[in-house]
């Protein structure tokens, strides 16, 4: 995937290549400080991904995206000093946004969610996000309502050999991270996903007051809270946990209270 980068400040830039120049699958195709050369930079080298700063001196990334049009313009994922509140009105345009100081694995997570999105060709649903965010902010707001997240999905989509196919998020029994993948355990067959286990756990997180359909056994494992039959326990605050595919899992002790709250539901 070819990235290039926007961002006035230098050392948020050197930071940025840098981050990008230790993960396998990804080339910075250049760096840019303005508007003008961000925008000439996009049309000449044609990247997949834009990390864009939201604040340019004197321009904005906004203006970036203007100039190119939303059909033309790649994804995009902010790289930005705003605070999460003042993100709220416009963060569901994007691909996602990277706050500063940029944190290593935030930054990957958002990478892996664009490389998810480009598999899927899904330029035409964020050219329509992108030109929403530009005619709200043409009417003088900063986007709709602060809604956070979008719902959490119904579907997985994975891969299996040289086709897409899609998982129902009711049939995963468990996700066990690998690396940079994940495992996903659903029916008597594992899928395998490119990302991080905390990305996927934020995907499928519902909305914040709703009870979460996924619970934290420990630092590699998340288990669909449908797929549980029994709990035994297993001492020091830990416990056997008996899938409906027929999994044991033990939990982890510094897990225990996602257990205890899953207990008290």
């Amino acid at each position: 995937m070819k990235v290039l980068i926007v961002d006035d400040e230098p050392l948020a830039r050197r930071g940025l290549r840098r981050e990008l120049d230790a993960l396998p699958g990804i080339t910075c195709v250049g760096e840019c400080a303005s508007g003008d050369e961000a925008v000439a930079a996009i049309q000449k080298r044609q990247p997949d991904l834009v990390l864009l700063d939201i604040q340019l001196g004197r321009t904005t990334g906004f203006e970036v995206i203007e100039r190119i049009g939303a059909e033309a313009m790649p994804l995009v994922v902010f790289v930005t000093a705003y605070d999460r509140h003042a993100l709220r009105a416009f963060e569901v345009h994007a691909v996602d946004y990277v706050l500063k100081p940029v944190d290593p694995e935030r930054l990957r997570e958002a990478l892996d969610r664009a490389a998810r999105l480009r598999s899927l060709e899904q330029g035409a649903s964020l050219a329509e996000r992108l030109e929403s965010l530009l005619a709200a902010r043409r009417n003088g707001g900063e986007g709709p309502s602060p809604v956070l997240q979008p719902g959490a999905p119904d579907r997985l989509v994975v891969t299996e050999g040289e086709k897409k196919a899609f998982v129902e998020v009711a049939s995963i029994d468990w996700i066990e991270a690998q690396g940079n993948y994940t495992r996903v355990h659903a029916g008597g067959r594992v899928h395998q996903l490119r990302g991080t286990l905390n990305g996927l756990e934020e995907r499928l997180a519902g909305p914040g007051d709703a009870p979460p359909r996924f619970v934290r056994l420990r630092r590699s494992a998340l288990v669909n809270v449908a797929a549980i039959r029994t709990l035994e326990p297993y001492g020091r605050g830990m416990y056997v946990v008996n899938l409906r595919d027929g999994s044991r899992l033990v939990s982890s002790r510094y897990h225990q209270r996602n257990v205890k709250a899953l207990l008290g539901r």
